[in-house]
């Protein structure tokens, strides 16, 4: 399996996990096709210091959302999986009920009917009893759920330490060799 992995940033709070995780993955030299969502562009403008072209360029392939012809739709191309981060409840949803009416839903949808790895950075709380099932129904698909849940015990004192805890873990669960986040000792 090439070491090629889709991203997807939807519209929730957040996008700065989706910009370090792509930032993360260009310095190891991965290959990323990224999706980012309408509101995602607004968040990344909103939440960041980052432009969305600024973002793209840290890609190594970049797809609109709409585009149903695209490479990533298809089983054929091969990926190591997809990573939404952040993964708004609407894109959760969507996935749970393989609702595929996007690029980057349909890519998740890919995703789980070939069982490669799909992890969802799932931003939101309280959770409703329809989010807690829309997450198990992924769960039960074969997806992993990854809330960006913050630990206290490398005593970070900083914001992109806690960034940097959540990408690690995201990487971890692609089975990727990663020093990005202070372990357990």
């Amino acid at each position: 399996m090439p070491e090629r992995i889709i991203v997807g940033i939807s519209g929730s709070s957040g996008s700065v996990l989706g910009v370090r995780f792509l930032e993360v993955l260009k310095k190891m030299g991965i290959e990323t096709h990224l999706i980012i969502t309408g509101t995602a562009k607004k968040l990344i403008e909103h939440e960041t210091s980052y432009k969305v072209k600024d973002v793209e360029k840290l890609a190594s392939k970049i797809y609109d959302n709409s585009d149903f012809f695209a490479k990533i739709a298809s089983g054929s191309f091969q990926t190591k999986g997809m990573v939404v981060i952040p993964c708004s409840m609407k894109t959760l949803g969507g996935i749970a009920s393989g609702y595929s009416d996007n690029l980057l839903l349909r890519a998740a949808d890919v995703c789980l009917k070939e069982r490669r790895n799909l992890v969802l950075v799932t931003r939101e709380t309280p959770l409703s009893l329809i989010h807690v099932e829309n997450m198990r129904k992924v769960t039960l698909a074969g997806g992993l759920i990854l809330p960006p849940v913050l630990s206290m015990y490398s005593k970070p004192k900083r914001i992109e330490e806690m960034v940097d805890h959540i990408i690690g873990k995201v990487l971890d669960s692609l089975g990727i060799e990663n020093k990005v986040y202070k372990r357990w000792s």
